[in-house]
């Protein structure tokens, strides 16, 4: 019988003690069981060397980060004069075809994955804010995970679904998200033929960008309640956060998905085995 896949992913580990924080009580005490650690990440040292040790089954990816912090390496048409990432989305779509950008974010993108690979072993890629989606930039990221033996990598197709919180749709969050997906659906029908040129495995959905910073137990629930596949990899994005003061914060919100048992159950009897990358493929080749 053939059985679908469901991936709970932690994108920004490393971000900050909190962020490792919500990784390590996602695993301990919850159903997190993979997660994405920014190389570039101001508590880096502290998840490598802290939290790693203490989750030894999390699947454990590489959270490609040219949007946001410092770069490890001199790259002038990424950052500013101070060596901070200055480009938006959509000025990184425009520069995408330009070749001297294209040598600089390769070689931001090989020194992430060279400083993560040598505290850990990697079995997927992933990015901050997607960026790699960007077909020009994906070719690069497949390539590179081929060269680093990472099998792995992420594409972004989300079915279109509701929930039940007129909230949630009155958002001015949820047009902007409704772009996203088109664009990212775009995006992944091109990158999927390089990752299968590449010979590398990515998932079949993704739940997480419809409802970017609006994501709790409902809309992962109803993410993967969308999906009526028999035979595919769900890989659902949280951005958790656990906070001293949680109140009103939407990544502590975030936090307590990993922690609701009830979800996890309702997600298995919807007939998916609650997996990760590690597990997947690194298993069968022991």
């Amino acid at each position: 019988m053939k059985q679908k896949k469901f991936i709970l992913n932690a994108d920004d580990f490393g971000m900050s003690e909190e962020h490792n924080r919500a990784v390590l009580d996602g695993y301990l005490k919850g159903f997190l069981t993979s997660t994405s650690i920014c190389a570039n990440g101001k508590a880096f040292d502290t998840a490598v060397n802290e939290i790693l040790p203490e989750c030894p089954d999390l699947g454990i990816g590489v959270h490609l980060n040219i949007i946001e912090g410092r770069s490890l390496t001199k790259a002038p048409l990424l950052t500013d004069k101070k060596g901070i990432f200055n480009n938006g989305y959509l000025q990184m779509i425009l520069k995408s075809f330009n070749r001297e950008f294209l040598e600089q974010a390769e070689y931001e993108f090989r020194t992430q994955i060279e400083k993560v690979m040598s505290y850990t072993k990697v079995d997927h890629i992933d990015s901050h804010v997607h960026v790699h989606g960007i077909p020009n930039l994906f070719k690069i990221t497949a390539k590179l995970a081929k060269e680093y033996g990472i099998p792995y990598i992420r594409t972004q197709h989300e079915q279109i679904y509701f929930v039940s919180s007129i909230k949630k749709h009155i958002s001015f969050k949820y047009p902007i998200n409704i772009i996203k997906i088109m664009l990212l659906n775009f995006f992944t029908g091109i990158n999927r033929a390089t990752a299968d040129n590449f010979g590398l495995k990515t998932n079949d959905f993704i739940v997480g960008v419809g409802y970017t910073g609006m994501m709790d137990d409902e809309t992962v629930r109803c993410g993967a309640e969308a999906v009526d596949e028999s035979d595919c990899i769900v890989e659902t994005l949280i951005h958790p956060c656990n906070y001293k003061y949680p109140q009103n914060n939407q990544h502590y919100k975030e936090f307590l998905i990993t922690q609701n048992k009830e979800l996890e159950d309702k997600i298995i009897r919807m007939g998916y085995e609650i997996t990760n990358c590690k597990k997947e493929f690194f298993s069968v080749n022991k």
